[in-house]
């Protein structure tokens, strides 16, 4: 099993568990900032299974029916997170608000305290492990969960926090407003998600210090006399180099074709943590289009 869709296992797990937990607490409590934390975990759990699918569909090999293989399931997957992420805002702000009107109680608090801060070092713990296995694998999807669990984190700790202070001062409207305040934060939070999944979705171009590189190594071979229609781009961990070389009439198809292997050979060598395919096309003159 690859260490992505390892990952996407644990956090499944752990999702499972803090739901658990979290549903006790707010059974007990009946705090809406804990209601609001536990169906973020539900939402979560869903999410981290859903991403299970999208690596391993993924990680097909191309074929006949899709020839650059199947690697835009994860931003399909990041822009379903982010529809999760929406949903789950919407609801925590109906019922902070709704709270917030009849002013409700919130019961077993110190209980709740205990069981939060459970709760804030498991999360704490799988943030790190998916940061870890985000920053090894640069996977989207990991990326977009480490994101999601991170605002969990955020939230979980400010309603332990919140929580202790209602404790001391029976000030039980806090429990409402915290919740709008985390609900706010979710949304916030979400907007990376639709930045990553809408440049991958529309092919945006490799950063420009890659692409700044990728000239610098073909300005190096002294035989080209131009180049052309540079285009690059990312789909999962491999990036697409497309650009056409021009050279003087006279040269050696057999010597053209050694340059290019060489610069075909040099450009991984930018980023060797991703897989590369590099496409040249030979001119023998310069046909560029004319503005």
């Amino acid at each position: 099993m690859s260490l992505q869709k390892t990952a996407t296992v644990v956090s499944s797990l752990v999702a499972l568990l803090l739901l658990v937990i979290k549903f006790i607490v707010w059974i007990m409590s009946g705090s809406i900032a804990v209601l609001s934390s536990a169906i973020d975990s539900m939402l979560d759990l869903f999410v981290s299974v859903f991403n299970y699918f999208a690596i391993y569909n993924s990680e097909k090999k191309a074929d006949s029916r899709f020839n650059y293989g199947r690697w835009k399931i994860e931003a399909l997957a990041s822009l379903f997170e982010w529809l999760v992420i929406i949903g789950s805002w919407l609801y925590i702000l109906y019922e902070s608000l709704k709270k917030f009107i009849n002013n409700e109680k919130v019961e077993y608090i110190w209980e709740s305290v205990w069981i939060m801060i459970v709760s804030v070092i498991i999360t704490w713990t799988l943030v790190y492990y998916l940061q870890y296995v985000a920053k090894k694998t640069d996977n989207i999807v990991i990326k977009s969960d480490a994101l999601h669990y991170k605002t969990d984190l955020y939230s979980n700790a400010w309603i332990l926090i919140w929580l202790v202070i209602i404790y001391f001062t029976k000030f039980y409207i806090i429990d409402a407003i915290i919740g709008v305040l985390i609900s706010i934060y979710i949304i916030y939070s979400a907007w990376e998600l639709v930045h990553k999944w809408y440049m991958l979705l529309l092919d945006a171009a490799l950063d420009e210090e890659e692409v700044q590189n990728i000239i610098k190594i073909i300005n190096m071979q002294n035989k080209v006399s131009n180049f052309h229609e540079l285009k690059t781009r990312q789909i999962g961990h491999i990036k697409y180099v497309e650009f056409h070389l021009v050279f003087n009439p006279e040269i050696l198809l057999i010597d053209a074709h050694r340059i290019a292997d060489h610069i075909e050979y040099s450009i991984p060598k930018i980023d060797n943590k991703y897989e590369w395919k590099v496409m040249i096309h030979l001119d023998p003159y310069d046909d560029s289009p004319r503005q």
